[in-house]
């Protein structure tokens, strides 16, 4: 069983930082691509950042500049550093990943963190 599990959000005021980590777990072989995505009310799923196992990165252009996206490979782990957080930065962000288990491979995803910006 693949399990992911974020942590790291919350209430912070405009112009302030978080940050949000994942952690994977269970029968894990390899794990390609991580990456960051984040849903408002109303608005569908948005990519936020991704990093390959090679640390390539891709942010969403709206971010570009603010959040940071890094990973650990031998700990399986991923993060979201944001800086110079906005109220449109609003959202529940969520852990994805594409990881080989033992079992096959396929996409998972956290069960999200919320981060609010506000005064």
């Amino acid at each position: 069983q693949v399990q992911l599990v974020e942590s790291g959000g919350g209430l912070v005021q405009p112009g302030g930082s978080l940050r949000l980590s994942c952690a994977a777990s269970g029968s894990i072989f390899s794990i390609n691509a991580m990456g960051w995505y984040r849903q408002a009310p109303g608005i569908e799923r948005e990519l936020v950042a991704t990093i390959t196992s090679g640390g390539s990165t891709n942010y969403a252009d709206s971010v570009k500049g603010r959040f940071t996206i890094s990973r650990i490979n031998a700990k399986n782990t991923v993060t979201l550093q944001m800086s110079s957080l906005k109220p449109e930065d609003t959202a529940v962000y969520y852990c994805n990943a594409h990881i080989r288990a033992y079992s096959g491979s396929s996409y998972y995803w956290g069960q999200g963190t919320q981060v609010t910006v506000s005064s």
